[in-house]
């Protein structure tokens, strides 16, 4: 049950439930520009009520009745299709197309910065403090001795004698 419940509230899931209901309301729309609109323009065009009812093929059939092939339907079918690509096509494909170049280019822009716009890290800012400090003193820099290696003229500290300096 538990994996199931994941399933449900993992994304894909509910942008894909919210694209299904917002398509099916869009399909609706669609329908009704064309069986309202472009329909009867065509079939005006073709001396019919409506494009369902254009370009009708009546053929025989064994029982002497005739049957009918409703090409007009087919192309209104074709003109709804063509319609809802289109406007699916430009009004969501394009755009988001778009903002994925948008962002990949300043993605890639921002990989292509200079090392010196980057800020220096904690430690090399205390590096770089040291030294400072140790310049100011008069002391000079150990030779390949690393920032582990204490002056040698520090006072000795807690542990064992003569071992340990700060």
């Amino acid at each position: 049950m538990k994996g199931f419940k994941e399933f449900l509230l993992r994304g894909n899931v509910i942008d894909l439930a919210v694209a299904v209901v917002i398509g099916t309301a869009f399909t609706a729309i669609v329908t009704i520009i064309v069986n309202a609109v472009i329909n009867p323009a065509i079939g005006a065009v073709f001396n019919a009520s409506s494009l369902d009812n254009a370009l009708v093929w009546h053929i025989p059939t064994v029982s002497g009745d005739t049957a009918d092939i409703k090409f007009g339907a087919v192309l209104g079918a074709i003109i709804n299709f063509v319609i809802v690509a289109a406007v699916v096509y430009f009004a969501l494909v394009l755009p988001v197309n778009h903002l994925k170049k948008v962002a990949f280019d300043r993605v890639k822009k921002n990989e292509e910065q200079t090392p010196q716009d980057v800020p220096p890290t904690d430690v090399e800012v205390l590096l770089e403090i040291r030294d400072l400090l140790r310049s100011q003193n008069g002391a000079a820099l150990p030779a390949g001795g690393g920032a582990h290696v204490a002056p040698s003229d520090a006072p000795e500290g807690p542990g064992i004698a003569g071992s340990t300096k700060l």
